[in-house]
């Protein structure tokens, strides 16, 4: 044969074969790469549980910064803490070709089954800051210590009252919530002198928190403290005490460490509050991104530590800003 039309023959068999030999080259992989290729970078989609707490904007803000660095592109949707909006949310973001989800759930039980749809297309999921039921769905999960700051703010609070009327501010359906108040429970329910007054969900949410404190002091109920879990509910708290004169009798302690909580522990008017870390979760889950997406190993499971604030150190935070 004529090595001309040799190398003709060649070249005609190596086309022909090449879709083939990309199609087993990614099913050895197992994820299908092309659609980064056809969009000319990776596409990062993110739920958070609800966009009307700065907490998540800063965690955020981290994450669109290296996807910014990186030359990616970011979807940002916000369930405005509606589970079913969430799955909705998140299947429209399948739909899309997400590489990449970053979700914190409304409801930790909730989403399995969306959840499952996307690990079948091929997408990494990171968790951030609150668990979901099947852990096993998440490539990494990515959490303040949350059970340890509830535990931390209920060793401050024996250490202030011997005895107490309590009230807990609870967020029922998010794993974050319920870890922190059970972490408290755990800590203030071994003293004889602490009694539970009442449980009251409120989201997390100061719009919530206030009214339904106002109801209880309006019904006469008898209590000289509350344990918030987040900081949104505790200022909810203390505008509500305030308005029904019962601030300067009322403890109240809260978990995050917002600018407005460590404002209002400053100013004598909440007690102490544990401090979450935002900018580093955010920091921490980039990093984790990147090295799904690289094809690197990463941890299942990450704690960030938490730290307590009180009168006492207040002074060494930044209190118009988040740690």
């Amino acid at each position: 044969m004529d090595r001309n039309i040799r190398k003709v023959f060649i070249i005609f068999n190596f086309l022909l074969y090449l879709p083939l030999i990309l199609l087993l080259a990614m099913g050895i992989t197992g994820r299908d790469y092309s659609r980064n290729q056809r969009r000319n970078g990776y596409l990062i989609g993110a739920s958070y549980m609800t966009m009307n707490n700065e907490f998540y904007k800063i965690l955020n803000e981290e994450i669109s910064s290296r996807a910014e660095l990186e030359q990616d592109q970011m979807i940002l949707r916000d369930p405005a803490l509606d589970a079913d909006r969430q799955i909705e949310q998140i299947d429209a973001m399948i739909q899309m070709g997400i590489d990449v989800l970053v979700v914190t759930p409304v409801d930790w039980k909730s989403l399995s089954d969306i959840l499952r749809k996307a690990k079948e297309q091929g997408i990494f999921i990171v968790v951030v800051d609150s668990n979901l039921e099947d852990e096993s769905l998440a490539d990494c999960t990515i959490t303040s210590d949350n059970y340890n700051a509830g535990r931390m703010v209920g060793e401050y609070f024996l250490k202030e009252n011997e005895t107490a009327e309590l009230v807990v501010m609870t967020h029922d359906a998010a794993k974050s919530g319920q870890d922190r108040v059970q972490g408290f429970l755990d800590a203030v329910e071994q003293r004889e002198g602490i009694h539970i007054v009442e449980k009251i969900n409120c989201d997390g949410q100061l719009e919530i928190a206030m009214p339904r404190m106002q109801r209880i002091i309006e019904e006469g109920a008898v209590f000289d403290s509350v344990f918030c879990l987040n900081d949104l509910a505790g200022v909810g708290v203390v505008a509500a005490l305030d308005d029904g004169g019962m601030l300067d009798r009322v403890n109240v302690y809260g978990i995050d460490a917002s600018p407005d909580a460590k404002a209002l522990i400053k100013e004598g008017m909440m007690s102490a509050s544990a401090a979450q870390f935002p900018s580093r979760i955010g920091r921490k889950a980039a990093d984790v991104i990147y090295q799904l997406l690289e094809g690197g190993t990463v941890d299942k499971s990450v704690l960030v530590p938490v730290e307590l604030v009180t009168g006492e150190n207040v002074e060494q935070y930044r209190i118009d800003r988040w740690q």
